[in-house]
């Protein structure tokens, strides 16, 4: 790590690590010494029940132990939650508001409790210290249990961002709350786009959702980026707007290409309808994140679970660099990686597209330029839609940074487009900046937008 983090900054590089700070493996020798029935240091580091028989665990989940001392983990009598699978147990962060009858539930000041925290923070702070330049805060609205509204939560947060500001004001602390008005309320600096666990409305998902897909973030319906053209841009819009303009100028709201947990966005999307993506990815206010090799287009693979990994395996497979051995990715046999490469001849990698004009990999790289050389593209310009209609093609909005304006617009379905669009405060003409299918014409501040399918435009209108 410490060479990574050296080599990393002498390109120009941060490195922000993954904190899963709500749970560890059995495993952990934190958990093995818990597991012991002598009272020791650890032996409340994680949530026990009273009795191996008591169940009664409220809005959590536990998972029984009786059986382990054959197994030979444990002889304590009790019961332990878990943070999602069995071998997940939780770290005791608390209770927001402890059952007077059942002991075990430990308030979020009680000593035990505190010197969790505490040992989180020794954690990152060992990390920032060797060279990491952040965290992404895995299930952060998941630590203090009971906690409804997020309050005892919320405070946990922002005494960890004190410390970031205090002794590392250059780290980065991100989070996995998928509701960015509580994470950035909490003093993150982003969360993700919601995914509907709290409005009940997936607004990810209804961007990029495949009908088939299991995946919780893709769970069903059609997708607005589909060339079928059935999306509906308003269960996107109606959310993000909203928690926008909420979180706007305290914090950013962030769209990533993908993640460990959802499907590939490359699966049933052509090239074409993949680079509209993009173009929609790195347009938008906040942070980008690209998923490693959704810049190339890589495929989700069809494999058997690993490590309950179930319908998330195949976007998880090695980065795809070139043709030779493992892609690139290792000089091991092939029986020795962690999940197998796409075995396809004509599998994406990296080399074959570098040097590409036309390939994928260019194409975000153009992206990636244009956004940083237009400062109204960047994490801070403002937006807003200019035409965007349920059930409805295309998508228009316009980016704003001081005196300078760009406008977007995006049609990802099959079938050419013809709206108009009025814009009182534009008034320039509109010079394409990147894009191709579209045609533009005013007549007194209405715009009449021409688009073909599967086309976009990024037009300069400072």
């Amino acid at each position: 790590m410490k060479k990574l983090f050296k080599t990393a900054d002498r390109k120009g590089i941060r490195i922000i690590l993954d904190l899963v700070a709500g749970h560890t493996s059995i495993e952990h020798p934190w958990f093995k010494k818990s597991c012991e029935p002598q009272k020791n240091k650890y032996s409340n580091w994680y949530i026990w029940t009273d009795s191996v028989w008591d169940w009664s665990v409220d809005r959590t989940h536990a998972v029984g132990y009786s059986l382990l001392p054959v197994l030979g983990y444990s002889q304590r009598d009790a019961n332990f939650l878990t943070n999602y699978f069995w071998f997940q147990p939780a770290l005791n962060y608390g209770f927001a508001k402890p059952d007077s009858h059942k002991k075990w539930q430990l308030p979020v000041n009680h000593p035990t409790v505190k010197a969790v925290r505490n040992e989180m923070k020794r954690i990152m702070r060992f990390w920032l210290d060797m060279g990491a330049s952040g965290f992404r805060c895995d299930m952060a609205g998941s630590l203090i249990k009971g906690d409804v509204q997020w309050k005892q939560t919320t405070e946990l947060w922002k005494d960890i961002r004190g410390m970031f500001d205090r002794e590392y004001p250059e780290a980065a602390i991100i989070a996995e709350w998928f509701y960015p008005p509580a994470a950035i309320d909490a003093m993150f600096h982003l969360d993700f786009v919601a995914d509907g666990k709290v409005d009940k409305v997936p607004a990810y998902s209804s961007l990029f959702r495949k009908e088939k897909s299991r995946s919780i973030m893709f769970d069903r319906g059609h997708s607005f980026f589909d060339a079928l053209g059935r999306g509906n841009i308003m269960e996107f819009i109606e959310i993000y707007f909203r928690h926008y303009n909420l979180t706007k100028g305290r914090g950013y709201i962030s769209f990533c290409s993908g993640n460990h947990d959802c499907p590939r966005i490359s699966i049933g999307r052509s090239r074409r309808e993949l680079e509209l993506v993009f173009v929609f990815l790195m347009t938008m206010p906040g942070v980008p994140f690209i998923y490693y090799g959704d810049e190339i287009g890589m495929r989700n693979l069809d494999l058997p679970s690993k490590e309950g990994a179930f319908h998330r395996t195949g976007a998880r497979t090695p980065m795809q660099w070139n043709k030779l051995k493992n892609a690139g990715f290792s000089t091991a046999s092939k029986n020795k990686l962690y999940l197998p490469i796409d075995t396809r001849a004509d599998r994406p990698n990296v080399a074959s597209q570098e040097n590409d004009p036309h390939s994928l990999l260019n194409h975000v790289r153009r992206l990636i330029t244009l956004r940083k050389q237009n400062q109204c593209l960047c994490a801070e310009g403002d937006f807003a839609p200019l035409y965007a209609k349920s059930n409805k093609y295309p998508l228009v909005y316009v980016r704003r940074f001081g005196k300078m304006k760009m406008v977007i617009a995006l049609n990802p379905s099959q079938q050419k487009v013809d709206v108009n669009i009025h814009c009182d405060n534009i008034r320039s003409n509109w010079a394409l900046e990147m894009g191709s299918g579209v045609a533009v014409q005013n007549e007194n501040c209405t715009y009449r937008l021409k688009m073909n399918g599967i086309s976009y435009g990024i037009f300069c209108v400072s």
